[in-house]
């Protein structure tokens, strides 16, 4: 009996490392995918549309990131679905529904003071002023194409919690320790986010959200502070040129 219960262990630890690998996979060729894709998927737009180049190119990104994000986040969900052990990384119980919620809550403010800590260090010591470039040009894109911010605050922030917090720490967690499986996952996360400058930054949000899975055994707690996050910085974004101007026009005032 223990012999049969040994080896259903082994194939369950086999499955997981293969939905973990084609999670992964997934992940690559989605972010890979434009380099082959784009260009087609722009003349389309442009077609469809009768825009000039210029003006169907924000157009074209915005939807592109939109349906990209999309399909690989429903190919993930199938596979995971198919293989019901895969999240259980950890041994143990898991935290209730409405403590998950909390913590996940709790967990933007940890990950936003977070970024104002490392901004503080990023400035002090690297003279690297606020301000992300690739937050920036995303956002723009957004702006072009309204689409784009499902992906942005809904799509991208699961798929990446899927990725680097359940396949890269969940994987690594469980042959070695939280802070080895912690910084590797969110220095991974900080670079695919290509906004090497702000590197730190996005390797504190990738230490948090790494927390927050360890702390319930629940990867929803990483996703609900990361969709928050997403949503507020794109939210500021778009508002940000009213706010300024909201902000003069009282200081006038006063």
């Amino acid at each position: 009996m223990e012999r049969i219960l040994s080896v259903n262990n082994s194939l369950k630890g086999i499955n997981h490392k293969k939905t973990a690998l084609y999670v992964l996979i997934i992940y690559i060729i989605m972010q890979l995918s434009g380099r082959w894709l784009i260009l087609p998927f722009h003349k389309v737009v442009m077609s469809t549309t009768g825009l000039p180049a210029a003006q169907a190119a924000p157009i074209t990104q915005g939807w592109y990131i939109a349906l990209s994000f999309a399909i690989a986040l429903i190919l993930s969900l199938i596979l995971t679905s198919r293989d019901k052990s895969f999240w259980d990384v950890y041994q143990g119980k898991k935290e209730t529904i409405p403590l998950t919620i909390m913590w996940g809550i709790l967990g933007f403010f940890l990950v936003f003071f977070g970024q104002m800590i490392g901004a503080a260090i990023e400035m002090a010591i690297f003279g690297i002023e606020g301000g992300s470039q690739n937050t920036a040009d995303i956002v723009a894109i957004a702006k072009g194409a309204p689409i784009a911010i499902l992906a942005i605050v809904v799509f991208g922030p699961i798929l990446e919690e899927f990725v680097f917090r359940r396949v890269i720490f969940g994987s690594l967690v469980q042959t070695t320790n939280f802070w080895v499986a912690a910084i590797v996952s969110a220095i991974f996360f900080a670079l695919i986010h290509f906004d090497f400058s702000h590197i730190l930054l996005y390797t504190i949000c990738g230490l948090i959200f790494a927390f927050l899975y360890h702390k319930t055994k629940r990867i929803w707690t990483s996703i609900i502070a990361h969709v928050m996050l997403n949503g507020f910085v794109t939210l500021v974004q778009f508002y940000a040129e009213p706010l300024q101007k909201f902000l003069e026009e009282l200081e006038k005032m006063q």
